[in-house]
């Protein structure tokens, strides 16, 4: 399996060793997850973006009210 080695200073190197005591893992399972959870963090925004940007119109049709002040006709001086 690939490793990775990641170099820190003292002072770094002491936070993420008590964050990761915090959570009640070893260093190298803690640096695992911030990895993986930060991929899947980015998926998910990535999704919820392209689920935003599929239901735009219908949402600013059926509240037109709560379209941006930037997209209304007229921009920002319409609000």
């Amino acid at each position: 399996m690939p490793s990775l080695n990641v170099s820190f200073t003292d002072e770094e190197l002491e936070g993420v060793r008590a964050a990761a005591a915090a959570e009640g893992k070893s260093l190298k399972q803690y640096l695992h997850d911030l990895g993986v959870r930060e991929m899947q963090r980015k998926e998910f925004i990535a999704g919820a973006s392209q689920w935003a940007d599929r239901l735009r119109a219908e949402f600013d049709d059926a509240f037109p009210d709560e379209v941006p002040p930037a997209e209304r006709p007229g921009g920002a001086a319409a609000a």
